[in-house]
C-alpha cells in the first residue's frame, strides 16, 4: 500500500495538469478573440457537431429498422421546425423532436 505523502503528490500532481490542461485554451482564446477563424469556428462548430451526432443517430435507425425511418424523419423535421419557431432553443427543439419520435415509435 502506497504511503499517504505518496497518493497527496500524486493527486497534486493529476490536479495540476487537469487544471493546466483546462486552463491553456482559456489562455489562448482570450487571445485569439478578434481572430476571424475563431469567430467562423464559433458559428459552424455547434452546427457540424448537431449534424454529425443527427446522422450517426439516423443511421443506427435506419440500418436496424426500416419502419422507424418514417419516424425518425418526422422527428427530424419537428425538431427544425420547433427550432426556427421558437427562436433556436436547442433543449426545446431537441426535447420535442425526441418526444415525437419516442411517442411514433412506441404508439404506432
Amino acid at each position: 500500500m502506497p504511503s499517504t505523502s505518496y497518493l497527496v503528490a500524486v493527486l497534486a500532481i493529476v490536479f495540476t495538469i487537469t487544471f493546466a490542461l483546462r486552463a491553456v485554451p482559456f489562455v489562448v482564446l482570450g487571445r485569439l478573440r478578434d481572430s476571424m477563424i475563431v469567430r467562423r469556428l464559433a458559428a459552424w462548430m455547434p452546427v457540424g457537431i448537431l449534424a454529425i451526432l443527427a446522422v450517426t443517430a439516423l443511421r443506427g435507425t435506419i440500418a436496424t429498422d426500416p419502419h422507424g425511418t418514417r419516424y425518425a424523419l418526422l422527428a427530424v423535421a419537428v425538431t427544425i421546425a420547433v427550432h426556427l419557431a421558437f427562436g433556436r432553443r436547442t433543449i426545446l427543439s431537441v426535447g420535442f423532436g425526441t418526444a415525437v419520435y419516442v411517442v411514433l415509435l412506441n404508439a404506432l
